[in-house]
C-alpha cells in the first residue's frame, strides 16, 4: 500500500487475471502504467473499487437515471464495469479521450482490502505486456515484468474472463465477459 501511496504502480489479483494498478489521481503514476503497458492515454482506463462511494468523485451522478444506477448496482460487487459520464474534475490521463469513466466494484477479497486501505479506488488494467496473454498468477506477473515488480500476493477469483463491460447510458455490452 505504501508503493502505491509513493506513485508506484504494482500488480494485484482481479476475479480473472491479475490487474496493474495505481492511484488514480497521480498522474506520474499513470504515465508509468501506461508506458509499462504501452497503452495510449487516449484509450481511457478502469476505476476498481470496495465500494461506490469511493467511485463518486470520478462520476457525474447528474447524467445517470435512478434506473441506470439501480442497473449498475444490481451487479454489483461483481466482474461488470460500467461506463459512465465521467465528472468534469476526472483527470483527462483516466478518461483518454472520452467524457466517460470505466469503473468497476470488485468483489474480489484482495481488491476489496487494497482499496479499503487506500481509501479511494485503483486504476486497473490487466498485467500484460502488450502482444503477451494476461498474467493469471504472481509468477506471470514477474516473468514478464522482473523479479523486483511490486506484486500483492494472492489467487485469482477464478473466472476465465476479463470483467464484461457494458454502457450505463445504453445498456450496450462493450466486452463480453
Amino acid at each position: 500500500m505504501t508503493q502505491v501511496r509513493q506513485g508506484a504502480v504494482i500488480a494485484y489479483p482481479t476475479e480473472a487475471v491479475f490487474g496493474l494498478g495505481c492511484d488514480p489521481d497521480s498522474e506520474s503514476a499513470v504515465m508509468a502504467l501506461l508506458a509499462l503497458k504501452q497503452r495510449p492515454v487516449e484509450k481511457g482506463l478502469i476505476l476498481i473499487a470496495a465500494d461506490y462511494q469511493q467511485l463518486q468523485p470520478y462520476i457525474d451522478e447528474q447524467q445517470l437515471t435512478p434506473q441506470q444506477k439501480e442497473k449498475m448496482f444490481s451487479s454489483w460487487p461483481g466482474p461488470v464495469t460500467w461506463v459512465v459520464p465521467a465528472s468534469t474534475a476526472t483527470p483527462v490521463w483516466l478518461t483518454g479521450r472520452f467524457t466517460s469513466i470505466a469503473v468497476r466494484v470488485s468483489n474480489h477479497p484482495d481488491v476489496q482490502q487494497l482499496c479499503r486501505a487506500f481509501n479511494k479506488p485503483l486504476v486497473s488494467t490487466s498485467a500484460n505486456l502488450t502482444g503477451l496473454a494476461p498474467c493469471r498468477t504472481a509468477a506471470e506477473v514477474h516473468q514478464q515484468f522482473g523479479d523486483e515488480f511490486p506484486v500483492l500476493q494472492g489467487e485469482t477469483g477464478g473466472r476465465n474472463n476479463p470483467s464484461e463491460i457494458r454502457d450505463a447510458l445504453t445498456g450496450e455490452l462493450i466486452r463480453q465477459g
